[in-house]
């Protein structure tokens, strides 16, 4: 048994009238997610004492767009399309899978819950034909009935704060498995399946799985009050963190989720406020000295309107100073601080200065690093001896020939300062550069 497409372009009005059987399902609405195909009969249909549960040989089968069309046989599944189009049904051939947009994964459904078989040629006792509802089913509102943790981390200033958040807002969600969703949650409906029936479920399921899902995004150190604005990020947290209870066990996925914005208690909110402010002020002495000038300025203007006279409000305030280092004295230790912090920042933001090219000196006394003297023109004398092929050596022979160094033509080099004349083989008395006399002990 299987299904063989229709041809291409022909009306589906003309098609019924030419099938022996007609299954069909109109256009689901959104609070139904699987209903039983319709069947319309002709006389020229052998299904003589019109059972709507057999299918006869050569019927049709029309698949509309977000839909997917199954056959139920003795309660297994055994065909399906969820490719829009019509199709006329043959019991003679091998069924043919119509994935359309679902994909690789109905197949490997298929394989671990379908089930294949003709009895010989004839029809099985029980055959049903239903469509499921694969469109974006929306409107799925959700609130927290109780604050959940959210863990507030900023790595850069090294503090973590773990506050109370409510939030609500809408999600949708598809079915992407419509076999696993049958073959799981709805079976062998009478006629029709609705969302009703699931969604104070599924409702339940994604609040309890919020608090994973926000623990990914606090990883990501998120501010509870960005989390409106990741709603993608927010997704891809719930689909993990439902895996199990929607994709794995129904073949559900989360599709889209709007968050209105989220609610922070005011003792959370001032607490947060408060840690921050003490970690720049603590990492920044520029800052903290400004923080101790403002202080100690609106300390003195309340001093001065000190309903017990001004010298009790000053005494207060001088007493508070010493004990906390003395007011302007404390903050001109830490803008002094804050200077050093600067001059610090700034020397380590400075490029480092570029090494110094090693060089050669000439016989005139300059100092170059090309291969020729820029003051007298002279060539940069060879660090080594010349082999007849050309090559220029250090060692006792040629890397290049194998060649020994040829004995009886001394290289002269100074050994005090390292100076060698142009022509290694000639050596003056003295060393031009530091007036060492050359004699054996400069032969290289």
């Amino acid at each position: 048994m299987g299904l063989i497409k229709a041809g291409i372009g022909a009306l589906g009005g003309t098609l019924a009238d030419q099938w022996k059987e007609f299954f069909y399902c109109d256009a689901l609405p959104t609070d139904v997610l699987v209903r039983k195909g319709s069947k319309r009969v002709s006389g020229r249909s052998s299904n003589t004492k019109g059972s709507d549960n057999i299918i006869s040989n050569g019927s049709g089968i029309a698949v509309a767009d977000g839909q997917c069309m199954i056959i139920v046989e003795q309660g297994k599944i055994v065909e399906v399309c969820a490719e829009p189009g019509e199709f006329t049904y043959d019991s003679s051939t091998e069924p043919s899978i119509f994935a359309g947009s679902l994909g690789k994964s109905i197949l490997d459904t298929f394989k671990t819950i379908g089930k294949r078989f003709t009895y010989g040629g004839d029809t099985g006792k029980d055959q049903r034909v239903y469509y499921i509802n694969t469109k974006e089913i929306m409107g799925n509102k959700f609130g927290t009935p109780s604050p959940i943790l959210f863990e507030v981390t900023n790595k850069r200033v090294g503090f973590y704060k773990t506050v109370n958040i409510r939030c609500n807002g809408v999600y949708s969600y598809f079915i992407t498995d419509p076999l696993l969703f049958y073959s799981k949650v709805c079976g062998n409906v009478d006629y029709e399946y609705t969302r009703e029936e699931i969604d104070g479920t599924l409702k339940t399921e994604f609040v309890s799985q919020l608090q994973n899902a926000f623990g990914v995004l606090a990883a990501q150190e998120l501010r509870p009050a960005q989390l409106p604005g990741k709603v993608n990020e927010l997704r891809e947290a719930m689909n993990e963190a439902l895996r199990y209870e929607w994709i794995e066990s129904r073949g559900i996925t989360v599709g889209k989720i709007a968050l209105n914005p989220i609610n922070l208690t005011e003792e959370d909110m001032k607490a947060i406020a408060q840690m921050e402010d003490s970690a720049s002020y603590g990492s920044n002495a520029a800052m903290m000295s400004g923080r101790m000038v403002t202080s100690t300025a609106n300390a003195m203007e309340t001093a001065a309107g000190n309903s017990a006279g001004a010298m009790t409000g000053f005494m207060g305030m001088g007493m508070a100073g010493n004990a906390m280092g003395g007011g302007f004295n404390a903050a001109q230790q830490f803008y002094a601080m804050g200077q050093q912090q600067q001059a610090q920042q700034q020397v380590q933001q400075q490029p480092a200065p570029a090494a110094a090219a090693e060089g050669w000196k000439c016989a005139c006394g300059a100092t170059n690093t090309g291969k020729f003297c820029t003051e007298c023109g002279g060539p940069k004398p060879a660090d080594g001896w010349t082999c007849a092929c050309g090559a220029v050596n250090k060692g006792k022979f040629c890397a290049e020939c194998g060649a020994k160094k040829p004995a009886g033509v001394p290289q002269y080099k100074c050994d005090k300062c390292g100076w060698q004349p142009e022509d290694p083989t000639k050596a003056p008395k003295f060393c031009p550069e530091c007036g060492d006399p050359f004699d054996s002990g400069d032969i290289v």
